[in-house]
């Protein structure tokens, strides 16, 4: 009977700090780090700030929560938009495409806001940084395995590497003015430019 009783709590908790880390990341991107506040985070999750303040003390637990469910969040979308990649002809655009789109997206733009606020803060740091290794070690094996490339072949893990150093780049752009259709460009010519190189690599 106890066990009935326990697991709609249970349920209802996690669903409740879901709600918490989700508004964090929300926030994050509509108002920046230093507007993300717990008052506001409670209020857009629909959550009382006893209940906030039970499960999250400070906003740097909340952040380093919301930072954990931002790299599962980053993981999941890859790995989604991957297993919807074509296959044969347009492969290598496709990938870099991909790769574009997901440095341009929200989740990119929340988690930049905690790269810049970790820069001055140690515990933030400490938190963010393993975190962000683990997911770079992720997104590169992801994009090796996307693009098919033989990382023994000389320059092979430099091409990837730069592939990811551009979307990067190109996604902090985005950030501060959109220009989609000069990003497009920039990716196709780079697809063009790495289609030559693994071409004559393989």
């Amino acid at each position: 009977m106890s066990s009935t009783v326990r697991t709609p709590q249970a349920d209802r908790t996690r669903a409740m700090r879901l709600r918490l880390l989700e508004a964090t990341v929300d926030l994050l991107v509509e108002r920046g780090f230093s507007g993300t506040t717990t008052t506001l985070v409670s209020e857009r999750a629909g959550v009382s700030r006893g209940a906030q303040l039970h499960h999250f003390p400070t906003k740097n637990d909340l952040v380093v929560a919301a930072v954990e469910h931002l790299t599962e969040l980053r993981g999941a979308e890859l790995a989604e938009a991957v297993s919807r990649l074509p296959k044969g002809a347009g492969r290598t655009r496709a990938v870099v495409r991909m790769l574009g789109d997901h440095f341009s997206s929200p989740v990119f733009t929340a988690a930049l806001e905690l790269w810049v606020a970790a820069r001055t803060d140690e515990a933030l740091l400490a938190a963010v940084a393993p975190l962000e290794q683990r997911i770079g070690r992720e997104t590169h094996r992801l994009t090796v395995d996307a693009l098919g490339v033989d990382e023994s072949r000389p320059g092979a893990r430099e091409l990837v590497q730069a592939t990811l150093d551009l979307v990067r780049g190109l996604g902090l752009a985005n950030t501060i003015t959109d220009d989609a259709r000069r990003r497009g460009r920039i990716l196709d010519e780079w697809s063009r430019t790495l289609e030559s190189r693994l071409g004559r690599a393989s």
